[in-house]
């Protein structure tokens, strides 16, 4: 891929990331109808998005299906070590950025939300695809 092109997709991934980021921290912290649904299940979704596009960004050469692929798996078995409370990953998940990444508690309803992350991710990194191959 040229390097101006490297650089717009890079470009876009960036303010995806920007738009993505405080929406997903936003979720975690929302108080209304619907708290507890969007607070975990919707921030599920979020999760997946960010971590798609954190790895579409550092992978600028892998294909979309892939990284959403490896995000989805890798999230899966977090979720899966959520089981697991030895000491150090109690003390990882002893704060919010330590719980928001590795979790708290296993959930098998998060995996559905966990997998229509991952495929929006998929869509918004093939959208990426489209968008820095257009000439201005």
């Amino acid at each position: 891929m040229p390097h101006i092109m490297m650089n717009r997709k890079r470009l876009i991934i960036l303010l995806s990331l920007i738009v993505i980021t405080p929406i997903g921290f936003l979720s975690k912290f929302y108080e209304g109808p619907a708290q507890g649904w969007i607070n975990n299940s919707i921030g599920g979704l979020l999760y997946e998005i960010f971590w798609c596009l954190v790895f579409g960004f550092i992978l600028i050469n892998v294909r979309p299906v892939k990284v959403a692929f490896w995000v989805f798996a890798v999230t899966s078995i977090l979720e899966f070590l959520q089981l697991w409370h030895p000491p150090f990953l109690e003390y990882l998940r002893g704060n919010f950025i330590g719980r928001s990444i590795l979790g708290s508690s296993f959930n098998l309803n998060d995996f559905p939300y966990y997998l229509a992350g991952s495929v929006v991710g998929y869509l918004w990194l093939m959208t990426i695809n489209r968008l820095s191959l257009k000439e201005d």
